[in-house]
């Protein structure tokens, strides 16, 4: 397939999908999935585009949106992402990629969520007992990406996801998959980086999870009519086993804008989960790079487009910046801000070292 056909049949692909996503119908799958921390979003610079990241981010943060994306980077990288989110929960990433040129770039990230501090009631003590119980997620991983050509990269990630409340857990293993492939359409200078961008990846395929522990235990009177059978027989409730949450992303992105050092990115990008309606991200993000100082981002987006009244998610708002040392270092940060509807506004900040 020569490069025009290509283009013309992803084209089509993501025009199909937004179509297919206005028209959807409600979501018949909505809570039917565990370890859902995993669909929230990390990493400040895709969050403010309103998570239309697909086929833009090329820092270490693509860990989380496109595993190709690491492929794009020259040089080793540190991360640390804090992002509160809804009901006091505390989430934060951290990661770390070293880049090889001849053999690409390998990550390890660590996703953790903290529920913080609840009380434990009962059916006798409904007030609480005096008891303090917690909730915790996380998800480590293991992540390589590399370019097998100039216009073509490839990324993939092997997971392994926890989760834990009180004293029951549950564990699964999931991989990722994703490409990135660089063309010459719309391109103000002609090279391949500064046109179309197609991104695709599908996250968190991977096996069921199945909570088990001690708070599963529970004494069962197998004839409570009857006296002198034993009382109490150990018993225990067997849970359902649940599916992680697939998310299957493709997106474009161009450079309408490239003039001197100012450079305007503009990101469309169509999901399909499978536990909830379809929906479109979009987002755009102005760069002004200046020569041995670094970059300064501007960006802005809008999240679940097409869910109609199912989707809480307003716009989003954020910066950032690359700021390049001496021996090669460099400091980059970043900011969004998300709006989401009834349940408030919240904060993310991105920390990485160069190096």
């Amino acid at each position: 397939m020569n490069k025009s056909k290509f283009m013309i049949v992803t084209l089509i692909a993501l025009v199909m999908g937004g179509y297919s996503s206005s028209f959807s119908q409600k979501p018949y799958r909505v809570g039917t999935t565990a370890a859902d921390f995993l669909a929230i979003g990390y990493g400040a610079a895709g969050s403010a585009m309103g998570e239309a990241s697909v086929s833009v981010v090329h820092d270490l943060s693509s860990v989380y949106w496109n595993p190709a994306g690491i492929a794009y980077m020259e040089q080793n990288e540190a991360l640390f992402t804090y992002q509160p989110w809804i009901a006091d929960i505390q989430t934060s990433v951290i990661a770390l990629g070293m880049s090889f040129p001849r053999i690409g770039t390998v990550a390890l990230s660590l996703i953790q969520v903290d529920y913080g501090d609840m009380e434990v009631t009962n059916l006798d003590m409904q007030d609480g007992t005096g008891e303090l119980f917690t909730a915790s997620d996380l998800a480590f991983g293991l992540s390589y990406g590399r370019r097998l050509a100039q216009w073509f990269a490839f990324g993939a990630s092997g997971k392994f996801v926890s989760s834990k409340i009180w004293h029951t857990s549950a564990s699964a293993v999931a991989i990722d998959l994703g490409v990135v492939v660089n063309t010459h359409f719309l391109s103000p200078t002609g090279d391949r980086k500064d046109g179309i961008n197609i991104g695709m990846s599908i996250s968190n395929y991977g096996t069921k999870m199945k909570y088990d522990g001690l708070d599963l235990l529970f004494p069962i009177d197998i004839l409570p009519d009857k006296e002198g059978n034993y009382r109490d027989v150990e018993g225990k409730f067997s849970l359902q086993s649940w599916e992680l949450p697939l998310i299957f992303r493709i997106g474009l992105s161009f450079n309408p804008v490239i003039v001197g050092p100012h450079r305007l990115t503009v990101a469309v990008d169509a999901l399909h989960p499978n536990n909830n309606a379809e929906s479109v991200n979009i987002g755009a993000q102005y760069q002004l790079k200046l020569p041995s100082y670094g970059e300064f981002y501007l960006r802005a987006g809008q999240k679940a487009l097409f869910l109609g009244d199912d989707s809480e998610y307003g716009m989003s708002f954020g910066g950032g910046m690359v700021l390049r040392m001496m021996n090669n270092m460099g400091l980059r940060f970043s900011y969004a801000f998300r709006n989401v509807g009834l349940f408030g506004n919240y904060h993310e900040y991105t920390v990485g070292l160069i190096f």
